[in-house]
């Protein structure tokens, strides 16, 4: 049967006709262009905001400072890790905050807790330790905030700045406070990012993340991210 016999066929049985190739890939392209289009233009939006909050430091004091987690190596906090952990000490002895709460649990294959290399690194370097909290269940941001959360709340501790990388700050603060905090950025003064393929890098992934997170608060679903 030619292609034309069937394309007979077919409408015949349907009752209608079948759209040639050429106007049902036009169609289709109309159809997925205008959502396609929406989607990225969303998704730009979000990282040019992601990008903007990433300059933002609130000043005022704060009871607590909560670090965000990130990798070891052995007993060491990674250059990134370091970051977060110098500028908190930096915020305590500044008297900008009383308290720190260091989080992260463990990594594949970690012989320490990331929050519990982060304590070390801050009592070497003058905190007293009646001055830290640590949590060392937590792997994800969402999970640093929650286990953050129940620390803070035993301490009577309530207005906090979120130490983490400029690009990572708006969904911490926001997730942050979508678990109760009364939370402020208070991103690291420089960053590991620094080059326009890393820095492009991190800010798409945090961009798909944080369109991950809100799509998934819209639904009422859960994503520990």
């Amino acid at each position: 049967m030619t292609e034309s016999a069937l394309r007979t066929a077919v409408r015949r049985s349907f009752g209608g006709s079948v759209p040639a190739g050429p106007r049902r890939a036009r169609r289709w392209r109309r159809g997925v262009g205008v959502p396609g289009a929406l989607l990225l233009a969303w998704l730009a939006f979000l990282g040019s905001s992601i990008a903007t909050y990433a300059g933002r430091s609130d000043g005022d004091p704060a009871d607590a400072a909560v670090v965000l987690g990130a990798a070891v190596v052995g007993d060491t906090p990674t250059p990134v890790f370091e970051q977060r952990i110098r500028h908190a000490i930096d915020l305590y002895n500044a008297h900008a905050v009383r308290a720190l709460v260091l989080t992260g649990g463990f990594g594949a294959g970690d012989v320490l807790a990331e929050s519990e290399a982060a304590r070390r690194y801050c009592l070497a370097h003058g905190v007293p330790d009646e001055a830290i909290s640590i949590e060392t269940r937590s792997h994800s941001t969402r999970g640093n905030l929650v286990e953050a959360r129940a620390l803070l709340t035993a301490r009577g501790l309530r207005r906090v700045l979120i130490v983490s990388d400029p690009l990572h700050e708006r969904r911490a603060v926001t997730i942050a406070r979508d678990v109760g905090l009364d939370a402020y950025p208070s991103p690291t003064p420089t960053s590991r990012y620094v080059g326009l393929v890393s820095r492009g890098r991190f800010l798409a992934r945090e961009t798909y993340f944080y369109a991950r997170y809100l799509i998934a608060r819209a639904l009422g679903v859960r994503d520990d991210v």
